[in-house]
């Protein structure tokens, strides 16, 4: 297949639905992430992780089933349960909602890169899926000059 190719945009979300499919630590990790640019995200799953509670979202708690995906405009899968999201991404496909597979690249439509926001300026740094921790590191330098004002972005 050769390595994977994804191309670095910033998706106009405005007025649309975003749902995430699972409630444990890795789901709870990014809608934590979505929270900081959206409220308008339906989480399905049939137990959610404490930290859920203290984020805008509405929870819906059950199991997933297909129809969870009518209406949405982009699906995020988080469920741990590798053959469910492969259910799940292959749902979507047929439907043709994009979805990204946490934790697989090779089966996303989309990633999350490393995200730095502040006010109207998001830097993102992303490893095309490959090296996360490295995205991560590079995000937390740029973070750390604009905190010490090295780079000025107001």
């Amino acid at each position: 297949m050769g390595e994977l190719q994804f191309l670095p945009v910033s998706v106009n979300i405005t007025q649309k639905k975003l749902l995430l499919v699972g409630g444990g630590e890795v789901a709870l990790h990014k809608a934590s992430i979505l929270s900081r640019f959206t409220d308008r995200v339906a989480v399905v799953a049939p137990e959610f992780h404490a930290g859920f509670a203290a984020l805008p979202f509405e929870r819906v708690q059950k199991a997933y089933e297909p129809d969870d995906l009518t209406g949405a405009d982009m699906v995020y899968i988080c469920t741990g349960h590798e053959a469910l999201n492969r259910e799940i991404k292959d749902e979507c496909a047929r439907r043709g909602v994009p979805a990204s597979v946490c934790d697989n690249p090779s089966r996303c439509d989309f990633i999350s890169p490393a995200v730095y926001k502040d006010g109207n300026v998001t830097i993102a740094v992303s490893s095309n899926g490959q090296n996360v921790r490295q995205a991560i590191a590079i995000r937390n330098q740029i973070q750390q000059l604009v905190e010490q004002e090295v780079i000025k972005i107001r």
